[in-house]
């Protein structure tokens, strides 16, 4: 096949222990999946059904390093998520079938420019403006579920120069991971190379040029950067 332009190059992920790459068809993320996160944003949370949003393939960053500031903004926001791999989709999945979808996992950071989405949801608008922005998607290397070894109890966390900005336990997601996959497969039909931000405890707080950030998913990944 020839195209009038040149392609545009796949969007990929390493892969814990592998020289192969997990390839990025779509990114998905849920809001308000931790009610202290919920609380302190001033919402409220929706139990029966999550609220979605998505980012581009393209403004996940890979291999740690540096993030480029993002322009029109002057209040960067982090968001610590676990981010869970499909390898496997469908519509309508039941519990068994999603759980059979993942891949695996990592840990990224949701970055917001908060002062957009606070500006949208005054508004009534849209966030894409304010979650979809080029380099918005710093993403680890994923670890494969057959070696992940997820509880309630794991932790995800954040440090920002060396000071913890934002800690929380994968038992105080108001959707588990199954729950996420399954509801998110009643609005789209999941492909393999789906990734799916899980949502994020609170401590979310504004970052600056020049700071380092450390995030970790407990005993799984671990994802280093910095903001320049």
């Amino acid at each position: 096949m020839r195209y009038v332009i040149p392609a545009p190059t796949i969007p990929s992920l390493p892969i814990y222990g592998s020289e192969e790459r997990f390839p990025l068809r779509r990114v998905f993320c849920i809001g308000r999946n931790y009610a202290e996160h919920a609380r302190e944003m001033g919402a409220t949370v929706d139990a029966s059904m999550p609220m979605f949003f998505c980012k581009p393939a393209d403004a996940v960053v890979t291999e740690g390093g540096d993030v480029p500031y993002p322009q029109a903004t002057a209040d960067l926001h982090h968001e610590v998520e676990m981010v869970v791999a499909l390898k496997a989709g469908g519509r309508d999945l039941d519990a068994t079938q999603a759980a059979a979808a993942i891949f695996g996992y990592g840990v990224g950071l949701d970055l917001t420019r908060r002062d957009l989405q606070a500006a949208a949801k005054a508004n009534g608008h849209p966030w894409d403006v304010a979650k979809a922005f080029d380099h918005s998607a710093p993403v680890s290397a994923l670890r494969l579920a057959s070696e992940a070894s997820l509880s309630a109890d794991t932790t995800i966390s954040l440090h920002v120069n060396d000071a913890l900005r934002q800690q929380g336990r994968l038992g105080e997601m108001v959707h588990s991971v199954v729950d996420i996959i399954a509801k998110l497969s009643t609005l789209f039909e999941l492909k393999p190379g789906d990734l799916i931000f899980t949502g994020t405890p609170a401590g979310v707080a504004a970052l600056q040029r020049g700071d380092r950030f450390h995030a970790q998913l407990q005993g799984i990944a671990a994802l280093d950067g910095r903001i320049v």
